[in-house]
């Protein structure tokens, strides 16, 4: 697997404006619509359950964990293309980012997150399978894929891991890594640790700047996964949601999606997918009317980052 929402563009062209890193406060007014030219995984931060050691209920270890979690070694850097959409600038979450076009010239101290069998078997945001057991991570501007060393700061401890998706976007936290990984820097337990990134260039060569369009990759779903369901706009139904997102590619729109099934309490809804005017829209309802949508957006907004914003069907 953060802090802001996005401004509702209605014009999908708006979204090239990008700019670096800013920060910004506040929850805004808007639910969040993403460049999906740049397939960002969209994936909130995974803050630890009141009592529930350093994960959110449903998350954590899988059932199926290798015997020899220490055992499995680090990514190996090496030369590799950048992925085609991935390393365009976009926006999530009310802030823009400009990814590094190439390895090697990056080193940052902050917190980490981590994220585990929510998101096991999930689209990354180059389209692979999310391995909780392999050695990667997740970070907004690094090069997709590319390689880095992450060191916990308060052990002295590194690992090195493959750069395969994008976030995370709340909390400030700068990067989020597999379970496997921060199994293996000590902070499974606390959810968070400070740690140094620093990205490394594949073998000490030039850095890999051409960039390749990566196949698609079949993904199969985890068993028991809920289906997720599609609308085609059409007729007017009269039906009345949340919009959380919107996205110009569908697999940034499942991934986002995805991972909003964590951060939502209440079951009583659904999330959705919803086709409309060439975008891919994350909605969670149905409510009874608008004024009780509105009434859980405004109540939403301190636990998501953002505000949702009323959509009728």
């Amino acid at each position: 697997m953060k802090n802001q929402s996005l401004l509702v563009l209605f014009a999908v062209l708006a979204l090239s404006a990008c700019s670096g890193m800013q920060k910004s406060g506040g929850v805004q007014s808007a639910a969040p619509i993403v460049d999906a030219a740049s397939g960002p995984g969209g994936k909130p931060a995974r803050a630890a359950a009141p009592g529930g050691g350093g994960y959110l209920a449903g998350d954590g270890p899988g059932a199926d964990a290798p015997a020899n979690l220490d055992a499995i070694p680090d990514a190996v850097p090496k030369p590799e293309p950048l992925h085609r959409y991935a390393n365009r600038p976009y926006s999530a979450l009310g802030k823009t980012y400009t990814p590094l076009q190439a390895p090697g010239n990056y080193k940052e101290r902050g917190s980490a997150s981590w994220y585990g069998k929510k998101f096991h078997g999930q689209r990354t945001s180059i389209g692979e399978t999310y391995n909780m057991y392999a050695m990667t991570a997740a970070h907004p501007t690094l090069p997709i894929p590319s390689y880095a060393r992450v060191t916990n700061v308060a052990t002295g401890k590194s690992v090195v891991v493959r750069v395969n998706d994008r976030g995370p976007f709340l909390h400030e936290r700068i990067m989020d890594l597999s379970y496997v990984a921060a199994y293996k820097l000590g902070y499974i337990n606390n959810g968070s640790a400070e740690v140094e990134v620093e990205s490394l260039a594949a073998d000490g060569s030039a850095p890999a700047t051409g960039t390749v369009e990566t196949p698609a990759v079949q993904v199969e779903p985890l068993a028991g996964a809920p289906a997720i369901p599609v609308e085609t706009a059409g007729a007017s139904t009269g039906q009345v949601f949340l919009q959380l997102g919107a996205f110009k590619s569908p697999q940034g729109a499942e991934s986002f999606l995805a991972r909003m099934r964590s951060e939502l309490p209440d079951t009583s809804r659904t999330l959705r997918l919803y086709k409309k005017n060439g975008l891919t829209r994350v909605h969670f309802g149905p409510y009874a009317s608008a004024n009780e949508a509105r009434n859980a957006a405004s109540r939403l907004a301190s636990s998501l980052g953002f505000k949702p914003f009323v959509s009728m069907h």
